[in-house]
């Protein structure tokens, strides 16, 4: 059943048979082979290589092939070296010799490249899906604690207060570029192969473009070589994948902090927590640290089909098999991670008390004190020393800035009259930061609805609408 050895004398070395071999992952392709299999059928009947009857016969065996396949009914074989192998072996067994008149005008490679594109474009869409669920969650949260102080942090360390929301909803906005990468990758992925034949079209008189159309692609290649050797599609997928996964990433960190009894930010829901086999007491962030764990997949996968691509000639190599096994496993460790990470988001319980209570710790309102002096008409580099002092003496005398007396913060610095207090609050300092893109809580109010409509926009996007 192998689609080439007429040349040959001998079959395939076990070795190489064991080799070539892809059918155990590419398996997964098979409705979008059926797919394109339809409109290929279709094109040959309108240039008169299949009658009406033939086409008739040739839809109903390939619509009856594809209810076996989802049935379990047929299943591809050990001989079988590939899902197209597979689908033709169904195909004869259904129609005999007229199965075989699918073939013409059309390769393995341009086959492989159109199906390939097919199951990405889709995916992607389930992708986006449960992207949108994450930014969901994120935002209800982030509703709920527009006015939450909580520490704002630069290297890991106390720097401004900020509103909780604020923090919560940098993640929306990282995310959201990430549907937007997907978007705008699906415009370039929307090129139809099919027609390229194996690298030089076909002399048959068959139209790629009605092909591209029946297929929702917005074109066909313009050039057959281009079309079956390009990657680009399946490499600038597995990049914006890599990209997810280190949002992923950044926002799993933060939770296993926040969760961590040195932060006491959060607690996490039962339902997305996991227990020790030896210490009864633990309650670990499981969800958050495999979320970070799988960003080392992704962004592998990207480096593996990278440096798959980066030497091969034009056109089609058989290289080129390595191409699947990374986007199939980046797409199911994306579909895998998401839901995870959305249903602890939404389930977690924030700490209100403990953000607030350390929102002004390590003298955290000392920006707040030196753009006081400023808006006073000092510069702010004496204003920046001058808090600076202060903070000095504070921690020498064990003082907090709400602690200090009027002559203490006149002996520090001429500056700091008693009126300086009134920078010394912490939802004071939330509301000052009123500018587009600040921490205000009303600003954050302001993301949250802009937010609601591109969310809007990515959901309907990915039901298609």
């Amino acid at each position: 059943m192998r689609l080439w050895g007429g040349r040959f004398e001998g079959g395939p070395a076990d070795a190489l048979t064991r080799l070539s071999v892809s059918v155990h992952f590419d398996w997964r392709l098979v409705p979008y082979d059926l797919l394109a299999s339809r409109a290929h059928a279709r094109v040959l009947h309108r240039a008169g290589l299949l009658t009406e009857d033939e086409l008739g016969r040739m839809i109903g065996a390939l619509d009856d092939l594809e209810r076996a396949c989802k049935a379990g009914e047929f299943r591809p074989t050990v001989a079988d070296e590939d899902v197209h192998t597979a689908l033709e072996r169904g195909l004869l067994e259904r129609l005999g010799t007229l199965g075989g008149k699918l073939r013409a005008g059309r390769s393995r490679n341009d086959q492989v490249a159109t199906d390939l594109r097919l199951y990405l474009r889709d995916h992607v869409r389930h992708i986006v899906s449960r992207l949108v669920e994450l930014e969901t969650a994120l935002m209800s949260q982030a509703e709920q604690h527009a006015e939450t102080a909580a520490p704002g942090m630069t290297h890991l360390q106390h720097a401004q207060p900020v509103s909780f929301g604020h923090q919560l909803l940098a993640h929306v906005h990282a995310f959201a570029r990430d549907i937007e990468r997907l978007r705008d990758w699906d415009r370039r992925a929307a090129v139809s192969p099919l027609g390229s034949g194996a690298l030089a079209g076909s002399s048959l008189p068959l139209d790629p473009q009605a092909v591209a159309r029946e297929l929702g692609f917005d074109s066909a290649a313009p050039n057959s070589m281009d079309a079956v050797a390009d990657r680009d599609f399946a490499a600038e997928f597995l990049f914006d994948a890599a990209m997810i996964g280190m949002h992923l990433s950044r926002l799993g960190e933060e939770i296993v902090l926040w969760a961590s009894q040195e932060f006491r930010w959060i607690e996490m829901d039962d339902a997305y927590s996991t227990g020790s086999s030896i210490m009864p007491q633990k309650k670990n962030p499981d969800v958050a640290e495999l979320a970070r764990g799988k960003s080392g997949r992704l962004i592998g996968n990207l480096m593996s089909l990278l440096t798959t691509l980066k030497g091969l000639p034009l056109t089609y190599n058989r290289d080129l098999q390595e191409d699947k096994e990374p986007v199939f496993d980046s797409v199911d460790t994306l579909l895998l991670v998401l839901p995870a990470v959305a249903g602890l988001v939404a389930t977690m319980r924030v700490n209100t008390a403990k953000l607030e209570s350390s929102a002004p710790d390590g003298f955290a309102l000392a920006t707040d004190l030196a753009e006081l002096l400023v808006r006073r008409g000092v510069p702010f580099r004496e204003a920046h020393e001058a808090v600076g002092h202060l903070v000095v003496w504070c921690q020498v005398n064990d003082k907090d800035f709400d602690e200090l007396t009027d002559e203490e913060l006149v002996k520090v610095s001429p500056h700091f009259t008693p009126d300086s207090r009134e920078v010394l609050s912490v939802p004071g300092a939330l509301a000052a930061r009123k500018a587009h893109g600040g921490t205000a809580p009303d600003r954050v109010r302001d993301q949250l609805v802009a937010l609601r409509e591109t969310v809007d926009g990515q959901a309907a996007w990915a039901s298609g609408n």
